[in-house]
């Protein structure tokens, strides 16, 4: 089997509950979302206008801008903008101390193990890179972020496209095989394998998927037994 060499992890479901992401940050994002966009409105011009690209209305308002991404958060829409903005509303959460990251009790210490195992980490999430550093460098276990060598969101491509873990392994310079992926997704599972990454499902508590078909752990310390038979140096 070949030496797994970098390992790749979803968030939501995987390092971190669902319940944090959808009972503490979305709700944060979107009470402050309408008020945030009203103060930053020059700044957030170009973001703006990706939210008018992607409806197809170059002459909408703000206003209507605003509701469309609340709209678009009701439906839990992995749009980048709209990512890319809500990064920016937990910034200050974070930094005001409104709240901090939510981590599995197995989540730093692997990741802490993992990397003096001498492999690179990198993050793949829908959420923008912005809010993936700023919810490691928040957490209860503190600033997890040096652990990490890369980080990867939308602007990569859907995760669940096989091109777009194709695209991770080629920048982090690693043949696919090289790579272990981490989520809780079947789909995503499903599209890393098929571009030739090594994957295990986590089966978390509260996991509504499916998890049957993929070889899986309940924790990441069930991963460390893979990597053990996967030659990880």
């Amino acid at each position: 089997m070949t030496a797994i060499r970098a390992i790749i992890t979803d968030i939501e479901g995987t390092t971190t509950s669902d319940s944090f992401v959808h009972d503490v940050l979305f709700p944060y994002a979107r009470r402050h979302l309408a008020d945030h966009v009203r103060a930053h409105g020059a700044e957030l011009a170009g973001l703006l206008d990706e939210v008018r690209a992607v409806e197809g209305t170059p002459s909408m308002d703000v206003a209507t801008c605003i509701d469309t991404l609340l709209r678009w958060m009701d439906e839990d829409r992995k749009i980048t903008p709209l990512k890319a903005l809500q990064g920016m509303i937990w910034k200050n959460g974070y930094e005001a101390g409104d709240f901090l990251a939510h981590l599995f009790a197995d989540t730093a210490p692997a990741l802490r193990r993992w990397k003096a195992m001498g492999l690179a980490l990198h993050v793949y999430s829908s959420g923008s890179v912005e809010a993936q550093r700023l919810l490691f460098a928040h957490t209860e276990e503190g600033d997890l972020t040096p652990l990490f060598s890369g980080w990867f969101d939308t602007r990569t491509g859907p995760k669940k496209e096989a091109a777009s873990y194709a695209r991770i392994a080629r920048e982090i310079g690693l043949a696919p095989e090289q790579v272990l992926f981490l989520s809780d997704n079947p789909a995503e599972l499903a599209a890393a394998r098929e571009a030739g990454l090594a994957v295990i499902g986590l089966a978390r508590p509260g996991n509504i998927f499916d998890l049957s078909a993929w070889p899986s752990a309940r924790s990441f310390d069930d991963v460390d037994p893979v990597l053990a038979h996967a030659g990880a140096d």
